[in-house]
């Protein structure tokens, strides 16, 4: 049913470390981007493995044993010379200062990571989702995920605040548009989007 990792499994992290290294082996990038997102936890609530990890950690909840296999896997990206990069979930935790943030569920999460001194990609899907309508007029657009981002929202958009200070701006490194493809059957579609 649920195809989160079990944290509690060790052998999930040999699994995770193996691929990671495959990854690190085709791709010479400075980032190793880890996800992080969206992760279901509820089945964590009640694995016995998962449950021995938090009592062997001393992790209050099931957000404390996210972090503790981000640390971990960020522990494992940094010893091969790396950097990590996740989406803003991996906020929720006790992260590795040198963990750059992909704030995509509006722009609260990087602004916060970048006042607490971590590099950031903002990504809202406010307003860098390309597979979002183009027109409130869906019935003349191609089918989509749902939302609104038209072209003028795409460039009205501000990555920083008038309260961040210089130091802080600083660690905006720029932004990212993302275009989904669930929903994009042709080329041809992805183009117009």
């Amino acid at each position: 049913k649920d195809s989160d990792c079990c944290v509690g499994n060790e052998d999930v992290f040999t699994f995770l470390e193996t691929v990671l290294t495959e990854v690190m082996e085709m791709f010479p990038s400075e980032y190793i981007h880890i996800g992080g997102d969206e992760a279901g936890k509820e089945h964590w609530k009640t694995c016995p493995k998962c449950l021995r990890r938090m009592q062997d950690e001393d992790i209050a909840d099931v957000d404390g044993l996210q972090s503790y296999m981000i640390r971990r896997i960020g522990n494992f990206i940094a010893s091969k010379g790396r950097k990590m990069i996740g989406w803003d979930e991996i906020l929720e935790g006790n992260i590795s200062q040198s963990a750059t943030i992909m704030s995509w569920r509006g722009t609260d999460g990087g602004i916060a990571a970048a006042k607490a001194g971590h590099d950031v990609i903002m990504t809202p899907n406010t307003h860098c989702y390309l597979d979002y309508y183009q027109s409130r007029r869906i019935q003349d657009e191609p089918f989509a995920i749902g939302g609104f981002v038209n072209v003028e929202k795409v460039y009205s958009f501000e990555p920083y605040t008038p309260e961040m200070t210089p130091e802080q701006r600083a660690h905006i490194l720029g932004v990212q548009a993302n275009l989904w493809t669930e929903y994009i059957k042709t080329p041809e579609h992805l183009e117009y989007m």
